[in-house]
This record gives structure tokens, C-alpha cells and sequence, in this order.
């Protein structure tokens, strides 16, 4: 009896050839490049905001050099910057306040956040010095402590600025820790 005409056994496998071969490692190749492409972009995405750099360095525009009184007081103007997190870009977000002074050809730009506590200080006109309503605490227009029984461990903080084409006022912004002596950027 041949194999043939056994009627328990199962037919016979034709031979492999080269063509069905290439045929199923392409198949293999191209469907495993296709299954994991999905997971690495999303990968790249998740990992985005690790792989940016932050641009919190960076001067802002402020203000017109006119906006300011050559009589040297003092000005209050928010301080507005595009402001990036994780995913999420805001234009034109508050991000501070300063206040912004002529000095001869110069502008002195200070934080209007005490040293203290963090309060907000204000401009008395009036008595021509700033004034922390937190503590009762007087600076004087350069910034620095009129009493020296103030609970303020330094004076207001002093902030790089630069005139850019004659007449803008850019200001490096920066917040800086309250309570310590040292002039600390958080």
C-alpha cells in the first residue's frame, strides 16, 4: 500500500518555496514596523514638554520710554509674557508687576513684590517712597529700606532692563524668595 492510498494519514505538504517565503517575511517585517510606530509617536508626544526649553530667561517689553516721567516717578505696568506649560501656550498672560523709574538716560525697573512676605507694595506719591501695607514698611525710591526697624530683610528687588530700539523698555523679569536676606530666583 502507498502512501497515497492511506486513508489515516494526511495528505502530503507541498515543498516551501522561495516565493511563499518572502512573501511571509515581508508580511512580518512590514506588520511589526506598522504595530509599534503607533506607541513611539505616542511616546514622542507624552515626552514633549521634557524635550522643550523653557524660555523663562528671556527679557519682556514693558513699555514706552514716553509712558514714563523724565521727573524720575515711579510707574506700576503689569508685566504680560507667553507663558508655556506642559502642552498648553497662553500669549499675553500676566506673569508680574514692576515698577519703572528715569534715572537720567537710565530706567530702573523693581519688583513691586515686598522682600518681606510677598505683599504687593504701593506708591505714595504723596510721601514719595513705596509702602508695604502687609507690615507698615517704607522703601525708598531706589528701593531700598527707610526704617531700620523694618521686618524686610533686604530692600526691593532690582530687575535688569534694556532700552531696545530708543524707545522700548524691555525688563528681564524675575520673582525672587521672600524672607531671606539673599536675593534667592524661585
Amino acid at each position: 500500500m502507498a502512501f497515497q492510498d492511506c486513508p489515516h494519514c494526511p495528505p502530503p505538504t507541498p515543498p516551501e518555496d522561495r516565493r511563499s517565503f518572502l512573501t511571509k517575511a515581508a508580511a512580518i517585517i512590514i506588520g511589526g514596523a506598522l504595530a509599534i510606530t503607533a506607541p513611539i509617536a505616542g511616546l514622542f508626544v507624552f515626552l514633549d514638554p521634557l524635550r522643550r526649553k523653557s524660555d523663562s530667561g528671556g527679557a519682556v517689553l514693558v513699555a514706552s520710554l514716553n509712558a514714563l516721567p523724565e521727573n524720575g516717578e515711579p510707574r506700576k505696568f503689569s508685566v504680560l509674557a507667553t507663558r508655556v506649560d506642559a502642552w498648553n501656550r497662553s500669549p499675553n498672560v500676566p506673569i508680574g508687576a514692576v515698577y519703572l523709574q528715569r534715572v537720567g538716560d537710565k530706567v530702573r525697573a523693581l519688583n513691586v513684590v515686598c522682600p518681606h512676605a510677598g505683599c504687593f507694595v504701593d506708591y505714595r506719591g504723596a510721601k514719595n517712597h513705596f509702602f508695604c501695607p502687609c507690615h507698615n514698611s517704607s522703601f525708598a525710591l531706589d528701593g531700598q529700606v527707610q526704617d531700620p526697624k523694618s521686618p524686610s530683610p533686604r530692600g526691593l528687588d532690582n530687575l535688569v532692563v534694556e532700552i531696545r530700539n530708543g524707545t522700548e523698555v524691555w525688563v528681564k523679569f524675575q520673582n525672587f524668595r521672600a524672607g531671606t536676606h539673599d536675593k534667592i530666583p524661585v
